[in-house]
């Protein structure tokens, strides 16, 4: 054994003699700076989202802002079968649906809640068993609690250590909790924000503002390569290699030390390998990607005054196409949701609709319309009525417009 063992060291004795290689390469010279590898994108959880959207990118937060501002202003209006009651409890409610925010605040906290998380939650107080008080609660903090069946049980909603839980009285109850969410391809409980689909250009558009902005902190110098011209031909030894690495990793990389300047000692040269903003068309890709993102929200890229766009004729048209195609859908949506989770409440017989000759971007819409009507000849009064939204007159004057009489002028 010990024989054996003193052959082994006998054989490894001119391996532990040789000296040590000396650093040779073709690319020696040659030292690169480059950030190119595998893009890094938001997490894609409600707070995130928020985050990286609402609160820190103007587009995201004016499209938004724009949206819920404007369908929380379309007045709501009730009815019983098809009679209108102005003075119905429900409308009362929805007016003043807490002491700290008024109609007008509550259904805009609702909307952006939607619109930035892809979902919504409202909480139903009750007193007596009457609705007293609605408020709007964060959906970051709402978790669904799936039953044996798959569906929704209960919502468990945690804040400071603490989880409530709101059961789900089951069909023909009055519910504790309003859940408005977004189509989701892929999920069964939680819906899918519009600000999730335009994620990457999100993060394109943000990660340009700070680059921009690292850049300009550092003299707008862009990044490039250092070279080594040692006499001779001679390489850099391998400590002066690794200390010169240390320092550009640690000193010169990442966007906050975008463009910052070399300090260079003898033999080294900087050369230029990044684009610069012109040549990158810095620009216009903010521009596309902020494009992008309002195009996921249904907002017109003229009205948040993001140049390149000539999709529309003029400001009235693509205010217009926002309200009909954007605002109008969601007001209905909305109302339709407040209507099935509060109706029971009011024996089921309520109705919430809006009121859309109130919104004064569609005026000129509205008139076209009442232009076209009062030129049909071969309709009565009270069809004309019914044609624009009105109900028939209950004083039996509609008979008048057999004989030829002006619909719009009495």
């Amino acid at each position: 054994m010990l024989d054996r063992l003193r052959a082994r060291l006998a054989a490894l004795a001119p391996l532990q003699a040789r000296p040590p290689e000396a650093k040779a390469s073709r690319t020696g010279p040659l030292i690169a700076l480059q950030g190119q590898g595998r893009a890094v994108w938001s997490p894609r959880d409600a707070a995130s989202l928020a985050r990286e959207g609402f609160m820190k990118n103007a587009v995201v937060h004016r499209a938004v802002m724009m949206i819920a501002g404007s369908a929380a202003s379309v007045p709501l209006l009730a009815y019983e079968g098809d009679v209108e009651r102005p003075d119905h409890a429900l409308l009362g409610l929805l007016a003043t649906p807490n002491r700290r925010q008024n109609g007008a605040a509550f259904l805009e906290a609702l909307i952006a809640n939607l619109l930035v998380a892809g979902n919504a939650y409202a909480e139903l107080v009750t007193l007596g068993g009457r609705p007293a008080e609605l408020h709007v609660l964060r959906p970051d903090r709402m978790r669904v609690v799936p039953g044996p069946d798959g569906w929704p049980e209960a919502y468990e909603y945690g804040v400071a250590g603490r989880t409530i839980r709101f059961a789900d009285p089951g069909a023909g109850g009055l519910a504790p909790i309003l859940h408005l969410k977004l189509y989701h391809p892929l999920d069964d409980h939680y819906g899918f924000a519009p600000i999730e689909a335009a994620a990457r250009a999100l993060d394109l558009h943000n990660t340009a503002a700070e680059w921009n902005k690292a850049l300009l902190d550092n003299s707008a110098r862009p990044s490039g390569a250092l070279v080594y011209r040692g006499e001779g031909g001679a390489n850099l030894s391998q400590e002066q290699f690794e200390r010169l690495k240390s320092e550009l990793e640690q000193n010169y990389s990442g966007a906050v030390a975008a463009g910052r300047p070399l300090l260079l000692e003898g033999g080294l040269d900087w050369t230029s390998m990044a684009l610069t903003p012109r040549d990158m068309d810095f620009l216009e890709a903010k521009n596309g990607a902020a494009r992008e993102i309002a195009l996921a929200f249904g907002v017109p890229p003229m009205l948040l005054a993001i140049p390149g766009d000539n999709t529309y004729a003029n400001y009235s048209e693509a205010n217009r196409a926002f309200w009909r195609q954007t605002v109008l859908p969601l007001v209905g949506r909305t109302a339709a949701a407040l209507t099935a989770w509060l109706s029971p409440a009011y024996g089921g017989a309520v109705r919430l609709g809006f009121d859309g000759d109130a919104v004064e971007a569609l005026a000129a819409d509205r008139e076209s319309l009442w232009r076209r009507v009062e030129g049909a000849s071969f309709l009565s009064r009270d069809e004309k009525r019914q044609a624009v939204g009105y109900g028939a007159e209950e004083d039996g004057e509609g008979e008048g417009e057999a004989k030829g009489e002006t619909a719009w002028t009495r």
